[in-house]
């Protein structure tokens, strides 16, 4: 295509998808990822950068949300593994703080009461969680306990007539600031297993601070989360969740929702370098006209496509009922190094415009970091594959 001809709204291979892997997806579910780019396009899109730049999450949103009806593809509307990963994909390719927001509400609690609670309590709470009625977060992590939390919790729970009683911190707790419910993992202290609690934010004792200043998903609302004897009902007490090997059910599959998220990263840098090097000029023609330009959105563009392959390979053995921990855990280690990678690139390639967020490679470029970062390190998951692979622990 001549210099000329290029029209940059019509750009070849708009939708990224180089190997064409979206040809997997029944007709059904490509009429639906269609529907949802343009909600996509439409609602989310136009407002992402902004609100990055105050920090805040637009609460107008979660009505539009819920319209849309994006809760629980697999389990609950019967769409493939597949689907409900690109369609994560595409979300962060989006805002990777919405695509945040809903892994924390879809993923991480509405898996934890889907794969953990009883059939009363699913019956009595997932109408309102799948509605987005019910804002939902996910207390794990703590203070002092991030990579080694699964044998090192804090957060304690004590049996006391009909209830239970909890004490502890969380923290990086997304959505907490505003959520209506947060699973909360608290080692019993009768037998020292994790066990994991549906907690009503409005309950007494219990108190969520934003945590400030952060550099990356800024939209997202993460809080500090203490619990001072916050007295928790029998019938909320996950009927499931009995130990860190029933909270790991939860994070096998929420792992391959991040690794998606690392895709659809990769893409929205793509999206932005390649558009950037078609509308800039230097030296009276367009960047695009550069051969080391053109490496380097090669190099972004093959990054993504390799993620993607290992994920859509990873996701039909999930369909199958044949993934296993470890083959989550490299996915996430070598999509988030790839997705690493590719946001530098494409930082750099818009020069002093990919450090503002007005030209949004900034945003790209430092929403990375989180991905990179949650869900399980970059290291653990590496060793988690290690392990698997040698039969020897190099963890502790």
């Amino acid at each position: 295509m001549s210099k000329a001809a290029v029209d940059i709204n019509n750009l070849p291979y708009a939708d990224g998808d180089f190997f064409a892997f979206e040809q997997l997806l029944s007709g059904k579910e490509q009429d639906r990822l269609a529907e949802v780019r343009e909600f996509l396009a439409r609602e989310v899109k136009p407002i992402a950068v902004d609100c990055w730049n105050r920090g805040e999450f637009p609460m107008e949103l979660i009505p539009k949300l819920a319209e849309i009806d994006l809760v629980s593809p697999v389990r609950r509307q019967g769409y493939s593994n597949l689907f409900a990963g690109i369609l994560h994909a595409e979300a962060t390719r989006a805002d990777s703080s919405i695509a945040t927001f809903m892994g924390v509400h879809d993923g991480l609690f509405t898996g934890s009461i889907e794969a953990l609670a009883s059939k009363e309590q699913q019956d009595a709470w997932l109408p309102d969680i799948y509605s987005l009625k019910k804002i939902g977060a996910f207390g794990l992590t703590e203070p002092l306990g991030g990579s080694d939390v699964a044998g090192g919790t804090r957060t304690t729970a004590r049996r006391e007539g009909g209830s239970w009683i909890l004490n502890g911190e969380k923290r990086w707790i997304g959505n907490a600031t505003f959520s209506d419910w947060v699973v909360v993992y608290a080692r019993d202290l009768a037998d020292n297993q994790v066990k994991g609690f549906l907690v009503d934010t409005k309950a007494e004792g219990y108190s969520a601070t934003k945590i400030e200043n952060k550099i990356s998903l800024r939209t997202v609302q993460n809080a500090d989360i203490t619990l001072k004897d916050v007295v928790v009902p029998e019938f909320f007490k996950l009927a499931n969740a009995n130990s860190f090997r029933d909270t790991n059910k939860v994070l096998k599959v929420t792992r391959l929702a991040v690794a998606w998220q690392a895709v659809g990263q990769q893409l929205a840098a793509f999206d932005v370098a390649r558009r950037y090097a078609v509308e800039r000029h230097q030296f009276g023609r367009p960047l695009a006209s550069f051969q080391l330009v053109q490496q380097q959105l090669v190099q972004i563009l093959g990054n993504a496509v390799s993620s993607m392959g290992m994920m859509v390979r990873l996701s039909q053995l999930e369909d199958a009922g044949q993934a296993r921990d470890e083959q989550s855990a490299l996915a996430k280690a070598f999509t988030t190094a790839r997705m690493r990678e590719s946001v530098a690139i494409g930082r750099s390639l818009l020069g002093g415009n990919g450090i503002v967020t007005d030209y949004e490679m900034a945003k790209v470029f430092a929403d990375a970091e989180a991905i990179y970062s949650y869900e399980g390190t970059h290291e653990i998951n590496t060793l988690v594959t290690g392990r698997a692979i040698t039969g020897i622990s190099a963890i502790v």
